[in-house]
């Protein structure tokens, strides 16, 4: 693999760390590896497949050295296919795909598959498509439905405050990293969230403050164009909590949660987001 020497752009708290002998471009932010969104990957020049999740600086050819390892697999089940650089990863069933550059991941069923570059996935049932790190997938489909058609899955969205500005909390509380809903598809999502104050000067209130908050809703991309209707409530908070809040929203490609806290508080949150898929081979309007 070599590592890029390009340094970070104006705006970006990622760059590119490493390109892969398959042309995937793995990112850092300086302490992590991980693999970028859209944005972050087309900023620094290079190409965004959708299909995959995968930032690309060229294309894969065989004639390429691809001498990257793929250690500690288990794998019971026909047919199953492990890309190159798949590692510590458990396959039962018959038919999935995990496209490599990935580890620690579990798929049970059949036909599931996980995209390039995502770690750390549980994926099981029939024609479930894991596409972020940290993931529990489930797909419910028939033999005749297209991969990803009818699913749910659980992610993690996460952050600290420390003032009363409006922030963004992040999948897997990683800086600029967002769930990305697919194209022609729509979403039910629950988010639950919890807010914890654990320390900060401000007089009022303590240590072990905390407010939660269930916020439900639809998010709908049409052709690239995201939408979002969404309700909120509030079932359970102790201590004083004025001011803080949650809010799910959608902003250009990404599914965004950015939330607000209080002034000389430190606050922890942490959200649950649970989303029910239709991914359609339509065109929504």
């Amino acid at each position: 693999m070599a590592k890029a020497t390009i340094p970070y752009i104006k705006g970006f708290e990622v760059k590119p760390h490493l390109i892969s002998p398959s042309g995937a471009v793995i990112f850092t932010d300086g302490v992590i590896l991980l693999q970028p969104n859209q944005p972050q990957c087309e900023a620094y020049g290079y190409t965004y497949d959708k299909a995959s999740g995968a930032c690309i600086a060229f294309p894969f050819s065989p004639t390429l050295n691809t001498n990257i390892s793929n250690t500690n697999n288990t794998i019971k089940g026909p047919r199953n296919v492990t890309g190159t650089g798949t590692n510590n990863t458990q396959i039962f069933g018959e038919e999935n795909n995990v496209k490599g550059l990935s580890r620690n991941n579990i798929v049970a069923g059949n036909k599931n598959e996980i995209v390039s570059g995502v770690n750390n996935a549980f994926v099981y049932g029939t024609l479930a498509e894991a596409r972020n790190n940290n993931s529990i997938v489930l797909g419910g489909n028939a033999a005749g439905d297209i991969l990803g058609e009818r699913q749910s899955f659980t992610l993690m969205y996460g952050c600290q405050t420390t003032n009363n500005s409006t922030v963004d909390s992040f999948l897997n509380n990683t800086t600029d990293s967002y769930f990305i809903p697919e194209d022609n598809a729509v979403y039910y999502f629950q988010s639950e969230t919890l807010a914890v104050r654990v320390a900060g000067s401000s007089g009022s209130g303590a240590v072990g403050d905390f407010k939660s908050w269930v916020e439900r809703g639809v998010v709908k991309n049409a052709a690239g164009t995201l939408s979002i209707e969404r309700s909120r409530t509030s079932p359970a908070d102790s201590g004083t909590t004025s001011g803080w809040s949650p809010i799910n929203a959608v902003s250009g490609s990404n599914f965004r949660q950015t939330v607000k806290g209080a002034t000389n508080m430190t606050i922890e949150w942490v959200s649950t987001i649970r989303i029910m898929q239709i991914k359609t081979s339509v065109t929504l309007s």
